[in-house]
């Protein structure tokens, strides 16, 4: 008799979904950002060789860029699950991926205690941070949209952007606070570990949260209809194969703006620009408000006028950007450099605030927690993974205008896959 009423018990309210959707991506990009940042000051001296430090540095960015290989196969397991079993016990177990892989990398000892087997287990270790986040992010994404009222979907889906700033936020400042309070000898003897250690805290609260949600109408309306699909990465690969294409060509220019402005501005400004770490991550944490700040602006917009319009503008801003980032941030002038990492980040907001949304409405919901995974983190691979040892390489060999120029490209395709896609 109760059949009828069977859904209303399991109903989420709307605070609860944006909450869990936003501190599931917020603890996921943390722990992603500071092994960004560690990658940049500290595992080129504690777990290389110490002979070529130009050597350790590119030997450490290239395991960086580890987690974005591992990002699609993330997208494909956790995404098979998330639409075979369910949005809510796929999101725990991705959030526990992660976060154990991340509290390992703490206790990980150095090259001078086990060698070429630091490296190695370093890599293995950021293996599964990528292949969490890799099925975090979709599943934080449909959450969100997929519990939206009629006409607030980019809003909704906003909420799981906004862990990226947020995560950063938390990554910069922690690593700052410890430089200020440690010194260099403390740092990197000890100091380095606490955040990665720490955010097993962050993923406790996470777990907590996000097992007391509910699974999502849509996907129970799946389950309803029984309109499951047996391997739903093959689905999407033989149906929805030019959507898969197009979606990860759009997330491309976003990708490569994000850890231009991060990864690569933390290491060139520190090296070649000669500012201290303490200085160059106060000027990235200022610049991080405009990102967080832009990404609800640009979901507003997003939901009057339409994701793809909104991208549409935003991708051929980001375009000129990159004509304009050799000389703004060769200037070494610090005043200068800030109003660069707020303009680059802000315009990541405008891109990143609707992106969520739109590639998740490419992909019907029986298959949409695989294809929305899929294209942002195969995006990943072709953006993020190599775009901080690029722009390394062409900085040196080239010049910075030649950094820029790089993303206006990225920018220029992302651009001609937006108008070849069609969205409603």
């Amino acid at each position: 008799m109760s059949q009828p009423h069977q859904g209303a018990p399991k109903t989420n309210s709307p605070a609860t979904v944006l909450f869990a959707s936003l501190i599931g991506t917020t603890i996921e990009f943390f722990d992603f950002y500071i092994y960004a940042t560690a990658a940049v000051l500290v595992f080129p001296k504690l777990f290389f060789p110490a002979s070529d430090p130009a050597a350790a540095t590119l030997q450490s960015l290239a395991t960086f860029a580890i987690a974005f290989f591992a990002r699609p196969v993330g997208s494909a397991v956790f995404g098979h699950f998330g639409d075979r079993i369910g949005r809510k016990a796929t999101l725990v177990a991705a959030l526990l991926t992660m976060g154990i892989s991340t509290v390992v990398i703490g206790l990980l000892p150095t090259y001078a205690t086990i060698g070429t087997l630091a490296p190695a287990l370093l890599a293995l270790c950021r293996f599964g941070q990528g292949l969490g986040l890799g099925g975090e992010w979709g599943g934080a994404v449909l959450l969100a949209t997929e519990n939206a009222p009629p006409g607030k979907r980019a809003w909704y889906g906003m909420f799981p952007q906004l862990g990226a700033p947020i995560g950063f936020f938390l990554s910069g400042g922690i690593f700052l606070l410890l430089s200020q309070v440690l010194s260099d000898a403390e740092f990197f003897s000890y100091g380095w570990r606490i955040p990665f250690l720490a955010s097993s805290l962050l993923v406790i609260v996470g777990l907590y949260i996000r097992l007391k949600i509910h699974e999502t109408p849509d996907f129970q309306k799946v389950l309803d209809k029984n309109e499951r699909v047996k391997v739903p990465v093959l689905t999407v690969w033989r149906d929805h194969r030019r959507v898969l294409v197009l979606g990860t060509l759009i997330a491309l220019c976003t990708f490569v703006l994000f850890y231009l402005m991060t990864v690569f501005a933390l290491s060139w400004g520190t090296s070649a620009l000669k500012f201290t770490r303490q200085n160059f991550l106060i000027l990235q944490l200022f610049a991080v408000l405009f990102f967080a700040l832009t990404i609800p602006l640009s979901a507003v917009w997003a939901d009057r006028k339409g994701r793809r319009s909104t991208l549409i503008w935003v991708s051929a801003a980001i375009a000129i950007f990159g004509l304009v980032l050799g000389p703004m941030f060769g200037s070494g002038d610090p005043t200068e450099v800030t109003i660069f990492l707020s303009l680059g980040l802000g315009l990541m907001g405008l891109t990143y605030g609707p992106l969520g949304t739109m590639l998740s409405e490419l992909f019907p919901a029986e298959v949409r927690y695989t294809g929305a995974s899929l294209t942002f983190n195969l995006a990943g691979i072709l953006g993020a993974s190599l775009a901080p040892y690029a722009a390394t390489w062409l900085a040196t060999h080239y010049g910075l205008q030649y950094v820029g120029y790089y993303l206006s490209v990225a920018a220029v395709i992302s651009l001609l896959a937006l108008l070849m896609v069609k969205t409603r």
